[in-house]
């Protein structure tokens, strides 16, 4: 008895305050609407979501729980946002040439941490970063994977672009072109293949290329195709082999379907797709990243902005006011559509304006939700971790106070955003 007695006692000691302490590490999170499954567009109600090492532990019917316990039976709870084409390291503005050659790698790195926050606290839990300087997005990257820094979760681009063509370095002195154009430029399809190599040599998660010229580039070279379909089978091929997902910047018909007929993994805009475009599209089941909130920022500043390029303001005049057409096309061809903002050209916080301009193009509030999250996890592989609030996966948990199914700009004012665990946003901050 005795020894039964003293076993109780250890047990008292020792277990029970394990116990304890494993549900003081849980969090209970009461969700009164609950978007159980974005893909079917299930609304539950009444639900509590156990987060516990940064995952999905549970969800339970009812509100349960106790120790650390998060009320958000007044919200509309849906899983963490992911945007697919951002560039966190800078910003668009008047200063942006200038900056382009005085900022240091560092600089771009500490103005990637404000503009990191800003977009995870606006609800984008992940992100596909394509196309900052590749020591500091990859520095970020790592800084916020390791919970050095508060941001979203990153897959950093590698930029694989044609000498002369968009992603080259244009507008300034030959000198300083030559001093900062990026290795990882190319000419002909072996030295392409060259660059993929080396891109991810440096880190890239990811390979970014342009097969046309591009808006925001300060040359007066057009929108139409820049690469060859050597080079861009070339860059896909390597990049493929390397085990690296291709996102083609794209605008021109010609330079679209070439990135398509190559096997790119996604189209970053598509401006001048056409039926040939969205035959590829499907038969290849590639996705299109339509970026209307670019093309709605540059038109707008085209009109008021003087610090914008005359090369620049001829090309955004034109391409802004097509890119919703484009999208509306694509989507009633049944092309597979992510979200993307290209966010640096808007400004980073933002992002959620993206989904009223993609209703514009008639989505539905529930398809535009889709594209940044089973359909977003879907496009950049991470299907099994984040995209719905589901056992076993990332707590990426966010909420609104409206309901987003009927009126998408709820998704603009985040109450509540939980990024692999831990509060972001909300919870009594």
């Amino acid at each position: 008895m005795k020894k039964i007695i003293l076993a109780a006692m250890i047990s008292a000691l020792f277990v029970q305050p394990a116990a304890a302490q494993e549900r003081a590490e849980r969090t209970y999170i009461h969700a009164g609407r609950l978007l159980a499954d974005p893909a079917s567009g299930r609304v539950d109600t009444g639900k509590t979501i156990v987060v516990e090492g940064g995952k999905v532990a549970e969800i339970r019917d009812g509100y349960v729980g106790e120790g650390r316990v998060i009320d958000l039976r007044d919200a509309f709870v849906l899983p963490g946002l992911i945007d697919s084409h951002v560039h966190l390291t800078f910003e668009s503005g008047p200063t942006s040439q200038l900056d382009a050659v005085t900022k240091s790698t560092t600089d771009q790195a500490f103005d990637g941490v404000v503009f990191a926050r800003r977009t995870v606290e606006a609800g984008f839990t992940t992100v596909v970063d394509l196309g900052s300087d590749p020591e500091a997005i990859n520095a970020l990257r790592d800084a916020i994977a390791t919970g050095k820094v508060v941001g979203p979760r990153i897959l950093a681009a590698g930029g694989v672009a044609a000498h002369g063509g968009h992603g080259d370095v244009h507008g300034y002195r030959q000198e300083i072109i030559d001093l900062f154009r990026s290795p990882t430029l190319c000419s002909g399809a072996d030295d392409c293949a060259r660059a993929v190599r080396l891109a991810v040599q440096q880190g890239a998660d990811i390979i970014k290329t342009a097969s046309t010229g591009g808006v925001m580039s300060n040359t007066a070279a057009g929108l139409g195709q820049q690469m060859s379909d050597a080079e861009l089978v070339a860059i896909v091929e390597t990049a493929h082999r390397l085990g690296r997902k291709v996102a083609a910047h794209a605008h021109g018909t010609d330079g679209v379907n070439a990135a398509l007929r190559a096997g790119v993994d996604s189209v970053e805009h598509g401006t001048y797709l056409d039926a040939e475009s969205i035959r590829l599209f499907k038969a290849k089941n590639i996705y299109l990243v339509p970026t209307l909130l670019a093309g709605d920022t540059v038109s707008r500043q085209a009109e008021n902005a003087d610090w914008m390029p005359d090369a620049v303001r001829a090309k955004a005049r034109i391409v802004g006011p097509l890119m919703i057409d484009a999208l509306r096309r694509a989507h009633e061809g049944g092309v597979r559509i992510a979200f993307g903002t290209d966010s640096a050209v808007s400004k980073h916080g933002e992002n959620a304006r993206e989904f009223a301009l993609m209703t514009k193009a008639g989505l539905t509030p529930l398809d535009t939700i889709r594209a940044a999250t089973v359909w977003g996890a879907t496009h950049i592989g991470l299907e099994r971790d984040v995209g719905s609030i589901a056992v076993g996966k990332a707590a990426d948990i966010v909420a609104v106070r409206g309901d987003p199914l009927k009126d998408v700009t709820q998704l603009e004012a985040m109450v509540f955003v939980m990024k692999g665990g831990a509060v972001v946003r909300g919870a009594g901050d």
